[in-house]
């Protein structure tokens, strides 16, 4: 899911969370804090930021705006809790926040359905039932493979959570 910013004088004096990793800049999973940007005469803008917690300054040039939100979101609970996660949880939970039904589920559906249909219909010859089962076992997939999205998604953003009430003392325990 990308962020989309009206105005990049928007960004300035925020953290970000950088989901896009750039050559000679910092990787993806890093938290930035935008210090200040420029617009150039070409429509792209130059933006100077700083990684929060090494205090190491940087400067990257994009295209427009798009390009920017595409480098970068804002993202509170991981600015908040960055401590408590390693790179690699950081990147998985930026993967997981980008996923959403038409690029993870719908692929995944549209070939399970061709698969079911392709057997289907060689096994059973185009029959009447083949049809019947075949629309049942297509209603049936999508439920299941929307319903595994949902609760895979949530046992992990769960998982995340708990760590960082672990590392807490709220009292609260997540499961």
């Amino acid at each position: 899911m990308t962020y989309m910013l009206n105005d990049i004088d928007e960004a300035i004096d925020r953290k970000f969370l950088v989901t896009k990793s750039v050559s000679n800049q910092v990787p993806a999973g890093t938290i930035v804090h935008i210090m200040g940007a420029d617009r150039h005469k070409n429509g792209s803008i130059s933006v100077y930021y700083r990684i929060t917690y090494t205090r190491q300054d940087y400067t990257i040039k994009f295209d427009d705006l798009k390009s920017f939100c595409k480098w970068a979101r804002p993202d509170n609970f991981i600015a908040r809790h960055y401590e408590s996660f390693n790179k690699k949880e950081i990147q998985r939970y930026i993967k997981l926040k980008d996923r959403n039904f038409t690029n993870f589920c719908l692929p995944i559906i549209v070939v399970a359905l061709i698969i079911v249909w392709a057997a289907l219909l060689v096994l059973l010859k185009a029959s009447k039932s083949a049809i019947i089962i075949g629309a049942v076992a297509s209603v049936v997939l999508a439920v299941m493979i929307t319903v595994m999205f949902k609760t895979s998604r949530q046992k992990a953003l769960t998982r995340l959570y708990s760590k960082v009430s672990a590392r807490s003392n709220w009292g609260v325990s997540f499961k």
